[in-house]
């Protein structure tokens, strides 16, 4: 058996494994390295013969949020009991409302304490009115609770508990499982012979022989090329297939006789709510649906537009209104901040405008919601536009990319009368909406200075509409950073067309540009 060369890290790796199996994690803490850098050195080692590498699934409990918060603020029941005997004696639901307010606790927490309270029989409803049970009980009640949090901080420090108790806190939602794959690494019998009869040597690898190296190439490891292997073929770039889809859309509004407009993501009030004639005192412009900009900037605005702002607003919603409010600027919550410039730059006219960019709101990331998203917009302005004409044009833009079936019902938006939703189905979420539009207000149409005119307005939930097209059922997806997700994600073929719906002919379909 012949001497076996190695470089430095390859060195030090079969030195820290010749005395049992390791865990890659495990043997990058010990060589002060990080677990992906040696990755490559693993492969040659064992393409050698000298370790091998071994696939081990492990499941680890982790805790979820809600355990967390229950070991910082405690038990739900826990915090009901301690404002316990200020809110007893009423009926369930102003005992829960007393108990929210005394303990500061929202209502679903509220009712998960007093279930629990009940089920130990701390607590007892009778005639429909809140009272003690038995007090011995409540203490019990409080060292289970006790107990689950001394579990809870079990498992963060890695200890096993029973199976029962696993299922008792799953249960409650406490915990919950994480897959993980580790990577063991062995040595082999021909490593362990090897190291005893110190056949394993070190050397500093090189790649290139340089003539000052030439000169003593006994303290080196010349790293050997193998030219008959094929080198990887890089694979070709492609468009995301969500930015192909837009693309896809703007293609298709275009060939039905639109123009697109373009708008800033940073918007005033006034563009944004106040030219829709949306009061002031809105709850959506508040900031738990709006992203406002912390700075002392005000935008201009038209003084004459201003004006007719104020009247329309002050005659319509009763209140004063106020134009330094409206020169506020905020990140624009919806794409019809775009069309109302639109309409303003054109006034009375006929004409067909589309937006199609991001909007900004502060919505809880899942599967259906962002914070950051697109939206399309859309306006056809004219004097004969009438409520029919949106149903057409939702219609023919479904048709245009394969979808036949939609579901309207009636909805309400503060510009728009009539309103409405409408429906398309994904294959595995159901019925989602993806086609809110309506009739602006005649208030809206004065506000922009053109009275005499009818505007119909849409903003299509583009991204939910491209998760039914790109067949995708979580909305972060059409974000993703996996490059391999990215290669396999195609948009299908659709020669699209505008087909004219049943009941709908040419001549109702068809709107003067």
């Amino acid at each position: 058996m012949s001497e076996i060369y190695l470089n430095k890290r390859q060195y030090s790796i079969v030195e820290t494994i010749v005395s049992g199996e390791h865990s890659v994690e495990d043997l990058a803490n010990k060589l002060n390295v990080k677990p992906e850098s040696l990755m490559r050195d693993l492969a040659e080692l064992e393409s050698r013969g000298l370790i091998e590498t071994i696939r081990k699934t492990t499941e680890k409990l982790i805790l979820t949020e809600e355990a967390r918060e229950y070991l910082k603020k405690g038990f739900p029941e826990e915090r009901v009991y301690r404002v316990l005997y200020r809110c007893i004696d009423r009926s369930v639901a102003e005992f829960m409302d007393c108990v929210s307010r005394e303990a500061g606790l929202d209502k679903n927490r509220v009712r998960i304490g007093f279930q629990y309270l009940v089920r130990g029989r701390c607590l007892e409803v009778r005639n429909g009115r809140v009272s003690i049970g038995d007090e011995e009980k409540c203490f019990e009640v409080l060292e289970n609770a006790s107990w689950l949090k001394a579990s809870l901080k079990n498992i963060e420090q890695g200890e096993v508990l029973s199976i029962d108790l696993i299922k008792l806190l799953k249960r409650r939602r406490l915990i919950a499982s994480e897959k993980k794959t580790i990577l063991i690494v062995k040595p082999t019998s021909k490593l362990l012979e090897c190291m005893e009869k110190g056949l394993i040597k070190y050397r500093e690898l090189i790649t290139v022989v340089t003539p000052s190296i030439a000169r003593d190439l006994d303290r080196y490891v010349i790293k050997e090329f193998d030219l008959s292997i094929t080198p990887p073929r890089p694979r070709g770039a492609k468009i995301n297939s969500y930015m192909e889809f837009l693309d896809m859309i703007r293609e298709i509004l275009v060939s039905m006789g639109f123009e697109e407009a373009k708008g800033p993501h940073v918007e005033l009030e006034f563009w944004n709510f106040d030219a829709l004639f949306q009061a002031q005192d809105h709850p959506a412009r508040e900031i738990h649906d709006t992203f406002f900009l912390e700075t002392s900037f005000k935008g201009r605005v038209k003084k004459e537009l201003l004006e007719r702002a104020r009247k329309v607003h002050e005659r319509g919603w009763g209140y004063k209104w106020d134009p330094l409010r409206a020169l506020k600027p905020v990140l624009r919550t919806q794409m019809t901040a775009v069309s109302v410039r639109s309409i303003f730059e054109r006034r009375e006219g006929e004409y067909r405008v589309f937006s199609l960019d991001r909007v900004f709101r502060p919505e809880t990331l899942d599967a259906k919601h962002a914070m950051e998203f697109y939206q399309l917009d859309g306006i056809i302005v004219g004097k004969n536009i009438n409520f029919k004409h949106l149903l057409a044009f939702f219609r023919e833009f479904a048709a245009s990319l394969g979808i036949r079936e939609i579901w309207f019902k009636p909805g309400y938006f503060p510009f728009t009368e009539p309103s409405v939703e409408g429906f398309i189905k994904h294959p595995t979420l159901g019925w989602i909406e993806v086609f809110p539009g309506g009739v602006f207000r005649p208030e809206v149409m004065e506000i922009l200075g053109a009275p005499n005119v009818r505007a119909i307005a849409w903003g299509i939930g583009i991204d939910r509409l491209a998760m039914t097209i790109l067949g995708l059922d979580d909305i972060r997806d059409l974000f993703s950073k996996d490059l391999e997700f990215l290669r396999n994600q195609t948009l299908p073929q659709i020669p699209f067309f505008i087909e004219k719906t049943s009941g709908l002919n040419v001549k109702v379909v068809k709107i003067p540009r």
